[in-house]
């Protein structure tokens, strides 16, 4: 997690960040997406995906780290059996921040962050699609040159 700021918070002090963020983040874990102000959004993202990198990993000692920020047992049980193996493969940017423009009373900076639904990126898929297509006419041109050859010969053989 970065270096937290000095001074003031979130509008309060350090211990009261700390019970704000891992709320938010329970929260984002049991809905998949939550709508809140840009600067919590901002703070939470690293924590989110650092609880994620730890269900990733799935074993005692990261679920004993999850349940020191998250104190829902249910919101954790999620984690490690949804989403965590869900994100294998993939090596971070498990959630996403839009802004979504000001709120309508006091004109504050909201944004919405939710967890990605896909495990693997859009890239790596593209990627592996296009590889698994040129595979395919690779081995189709390999076949349509070896039955022409095979046919000729059988033609001088004839002859």
């Amino acid at each position: 997690m970065p270096k937290p700021s000095k001074g003031p918070r979130l509008g309060s002090g350090p211990a009261h960040e700390r019970l704000l963020l891992g709320t938010l983040a329970e929260q984002l874990f049991e809905h998949g997406k939550i709508t809140t102000t840009e600067a919590k959004a901002k703070r939470l993202r690293p924590l989110a995906e650092k609880l994620i990198t730890f269900a990733k990993k799935g074993d005692l000692a990261a679920r004993r780290q999850v349940m020191t920020r998250i104190s829902n047992k249910g919101v954790v049980h999620t984690l490690f059996t949804e989403i965590g193996p869900r994100f294998v493969d993939r090596n971070g940017g498990y959630t996403r921040i839009t802004k979504i423009g000001p709120r309508k009373g006091d004109n504050a900076p909201m944004a919405v962050i939710e967890v990605l639904t896909d495990g693997t990126p859009a890239k790596k898929a593209t990627v592996s699609e296009a590889e698994k297509v040129t595979k395919k006419a690779a081995t189709k041109k390999v076949a349509a040159k070896k039955a022409p050859v095979k046919k000729t010969a059988t033609k001088k053989a004839a002859e």
